[in-house]
């Protein structure tokens, strides 16, 4: 989709249904036939900055650019510095000069805003505080190719309402997956978020609901989701979460009160113990894998339609 060259992707909310459902064909295409793309972003460059480590966001993007023979820079905290050792503004100028398009993993989210806002090549959300795009279409991608279709079906969240729920209740909104999250009193998603997501899935069949009850968030769903009780940044709340989150924990018994012998999902690292436990992330129905493929994938749909020709 031509439409998409040149564009940021921020939140999913900068997708239109159609644009989403247009990243997800072209994500289920490279990954069937990724031969037909392997010149797709030749002689391109990706610039990565990294406030927050990755496994997964560094290895899927730089594996990704060098399938599509282009290249990718990983830039550390301190070669970067965003907003310390130079402005955001800097930065971005700075690189829309040498580079085809950004990817960043910050941590407060007005810092990928402000990159996208002064740079004119493309800036990808790889992760921040408040949203993760590419792990969420990544997970719609691993829904559709599970389950077939997004109508009808059900997506339980269980745990903290941080980024990744942020991100999955858009995700909904954009494609008639109904999101439940479930989350400890003082720990739901962000009300602003929740009431988008619920308003903006009228069109696609998307039903929002938002509690502190486990039994009512997993009834009927076809995939239970969590993630961990304390992300990056909030090491120094550790150990109070785990006591709070303790009855979050998605085991055997939660997986069987859905009623539906559904899926489970987790978009990794996995604190396994705490908010999942063993039998239940190594279990048949366990998708975590096939997720953290498809971020490959769909990462490379995205760079294809953001700075390809």
């Amino acid at each position: 989709m031509d439409a998409l060259k040149g564009r940021d992707l921020i939140t999913i909310r900068d997708l239109s249904i159609a644009e989403v459902a247009a990243v997800l064909q072209k994500a289920a295409d490279i990954k069937k036939n990724p031969g037909a793309y392997k010149k797709s972003l030749d002689g391109k460059t990706l610039a990565m900055i990294f406030q927050k480590p990755s496994l997964r966001t560094r290895v899927t993007f730089e594996t990704g650019m060098t399938q599509l023979h282009g290249h990718a820079i990983y830039l550390s905290p301190s070669e970067v510095g965003l907003g310390v050792r130079e402005s955001v503004a800097d930065v971005a100028r700075n690189l829309e000069r040498w580079v085809d398009g950004i990817m960043a993993r910050v941590f407060a989210h007005k810092l990928v805003e402000d990159l996208a806002a002064y740079s004119r090549v493309p800036v990808i959300n790889g992760l921040s505080d408040d949203f993760h795009p590419v792990q969420a279409l990544a997970d719609l991608q691993t829904v559709k190719e599970a389950a077939g279709t997004f109508k009808g079906m059900k997506l339980a969240y269980v745990g903290d309402g941080n980024n990744v729920t942020h991100s999955l209740l858009l995700a909904g909104a954009r494609t008639g997956l109904s999101i439940s999250v479930a989350t400890p009193p003082g720990y739901a998603p962000r009300a602003d978020v929740v009431t988008y997501a619920a308003e903006a899935g009228h069109e696609t069949g998307c039903a929002v609901d938002v509690s502190h009850d486990i039994a009512r968030a997993v009834k009927g769903a076809h995939f239970v989701y969590t993630d961990v009780w304390a992300s990056m940044g909030q090491e120094d709340q550790a150990e109070k979460r785990k006591k709070i989150f303790a009855p979050y924990q998605v085991n055997a018994g939660v997986m069987k009160a859905a009623g539906t012998d559904p899926w489970f999902m987790h978009c990794l690292p996995a604190h396994r113990g705490d908010e999942v436990t063993d039998d239940v992330a190594d279990s048949k129905r366990s998708l975590i894998f096939d997720q953290a493929e498809n971020r490959l994938h769909l990462q490379k749909a995205l760079m294809v339609m953001l700075m390809g020709d």
